[in-house]
């Protein structure tokens, strides 16, 4: 599935294609994805001009006037591409080859610019994404976004946060940080990048992380920054890009190259003066990347 730095790469691929514009039409070639498209979906975005695209953890949101927004989510093989009058052919490099089949083009948004037309179309394969409409003013309630935790950037995600959330319990560390009501976006790559980072092993129990009175140590500090930045350097870069997922304009994010634990079974570990070596875990199903020998 696409973590936070992929979908803000894809958000940002598409605002200039997409803030502004008039929806002339929404061409839907199926009636579902992973779930049944809206009811009357063509039909209650038509003609409705794009104000913003934002995001909300890993779903993209669409942002129309009169207070309507289309929910979407990528899936494992969705994905955006950018078409004008002057061709179909994207800019940039595919470092994974994107599906061409028209089979698999399912909404295409037909834009209205000043300067000329402009064709947004979701392709997916796999046929895991999905759409939906809601009232930009009732997001909150939406069933997916009700009890999602803070977004891993900005202030919100503060060590003071974590001790709130890690006190007393017995949960192992890398489990509790991908829980989604702890942590809004936040996947399997970046917290495997983000515990390296701030030498936590992914087994540790996070109530070993607060103090008697509540309060975060200093290792629980490390690991709110470790966060963010880690995040901030992936949006940054332009996302991992790894399988399936690309930015939208075609061209390939390149933070995989900085990964420093993440996929790198059997090598080195990268932390100055270690010594150790990466190695793999199976946590809840999902692997786990980490030194042993520095992550404590």
């Amino acid at each position: 599935m696409p973590e936070l730095p992929e979908v803000e790469t894809v958000r940002r691929g598409l605002a200039p294609a997409m803030e502004g514009a008039r929806l002339q039409r929404l061409e839907l070639r199926r009636a579902d994805l992973r779930f049944p498209l809206p009811r009357d979906f063509a039909a209650r975005v038509a003609g409705r001009r794009i104000q913003a695209l934002s995001r909300r953890a890993k779903y993209l949101l669409v942002d129309f006037e009169d207070d309507l927004t289309l929910i979407a989510h990528l899936g494992m093989s969705g994905s955006f591409r950018i078409e004008a009058d002057e061709g179909a052919n994207l800019p940039g490099v595919f470092h994974h080859e994107r599906s061409k089949d028209e089979k698999h083009d399912h909404v295409i948004f037909h834009l209205e610019r000043p300067e000329g037309a402009v064709r947004i179309v979701y392709n997916d394969p796999r046929r895991f994404g999905f759409m939906d409409l809601m009232a930009r003013s009732e997001l909150d309630t939406y069933p997916a976004f009700r009890e999602l935790g803070p977004e891993p950037v900005g202030n919100m995600l503060s060590a003071d946060y974590l001790a709130t959330r890690f006190a007393g319990r017995a949960q192992p560390l890398k489990s509790a940080l991908l829980d989604q009501k702890v942590i809004a976006g936040l996947g399997n790559i970046y917290v495997c990048e983000a515990l390296w980072r701030s030498h936590l092993s992914p087994t540790r129990k996070v109530a070993t992380l607060v103090t008697k009175t509540g309060k975060p140590k200093p290792q629980l500090t490390l690991l709110a920054s470790s966060i963010r930045e880690v995040i901030a350097d992936a949006i940054e870069a332009g996302g991992s890009s790894l399988r399936d997922h690309i930015q939208a304009d075609g061209t390939l994010g390149y933070f995989q190259h900085f990964f420093r634990a993440y996929d790198r079974e059997g090598r080195e570990c990268l932390t100055d003066g270690c010594g150790g070596t990466v190695e793999r875990i199976v946590q809840s199903g999902r692997s786990t990347f980490y030194c042993r020998a520095c992550q404590k």
